[in-house]
């Protein structure tokens, strides 16, 4: 969980700022997550310098990922033909580069009016565990995030990650949406917000979090640049849902 103080506007800036943070990570963590926008900050105006996939930021992401022999993961702005979207990337030290689009654009600030939306969740496998990463507003929507059950393929996922540019004004829905995420899925739920004020002085308080699947505080970074590792445990999670199987009588539903 690498929290930092996103450069406003700054992606050669940003790559190295959060360079210098990962790197000493190299051989001691599985999965290295940063905020969401973290080469621009949150802003409409980033999209007039959207990168594509073929673009200095993809690329940076790869490298790291293979120097730190790591799964690296964060959202920038990316254009694709004639939008832009706010999308998440997931890369592994092999080079494959899976990406989620931000489905729930935030409207309060006009992300809606600017960036194109996604459709699709996405449920990467990764390390023997299914990890569904999405971005921020999508918080507040616990549908598109719900973790169904399947008889044969078991849970759709072992921890639901947010990556976030989440104002201090709504700090304490960020909490507490956090803990509902892990309680309500039977999952881990990880947290990674930003810190600093931003280009249009807004304030963030970090509060990056890692819950339990009972909505226990496992870390939790506070309002200050830092990077903190730690460890799941996949057995404790097997044996709390075989102990607690509400899973079993959860409401069936198809989303459109």
């Amino acid at each position: 969980m690498v929290q930092g103080a996103t450069r406003w506007h700054d992606p050669a800036g940003n790559r190295t700022y959060y360079g210098s943070m990962i790197a000493p990570l190299a051989g001691q963590t599985d999965l290295v997550v940063l905020p969401e926008t973290f080469t621009s900050g949150f802003s409409n105006e980033a999209i007039h310098d959207a990168e594509t996939m073929d673009g200095p930021t993809v690329a940076w992401l790869r490298e790291r990922s293979r120097e730190l022999d790591a799964a690296v993961t964060g959202s920038v702005q990316l254009r694709v033909g004639d939008g832009v979207f706010n999308r998440l990337l997931f890369v592994t030290p092999d080079g494959e580069v899976r990406h989620y689009d931000k489905r729930h654009l935030f409207r309060y600030a006009d992300e809606h009016k600017r960036y194109a939306a996604g459709r699709e969740r996405l449920v990467v496998e990764w390390k023997d565990w299914r990890i569904c990463p999405l971005v921020c507003y999508d918080l507040r929507f616990p549908v598109f995030s719900r973790n169904r059950h399947d008889i044969r393929h078991g849970f759709d996922y072992d921890l639901v990650l947010f990556v976030a540019n989440w104002p201090a004004a709504r700090a304490h829905a960020w909490r507490t949406l956090l803990r509902a995420r892990a309680i309500e899925n039977l999952s881990y739920c990880a947290g990674l917000n930003r810190v600093g004020v931003d280009g249009n002085q807004l304030p963030y308080s970090g509060d990056s979090a890692v819950l339990d699947f009972t909505g226990q505080t496992m870390a939790e970074l506070g309002a200050q640049e830092q990077t903190v590792t730690v460890a799941l445990d996949p057995a404790t999670l097997a044996a709390f849902r075989e102990k607690f199987p509400a899973w079993m009588d959860a409401d069936a539903f198809e989303l459109k």
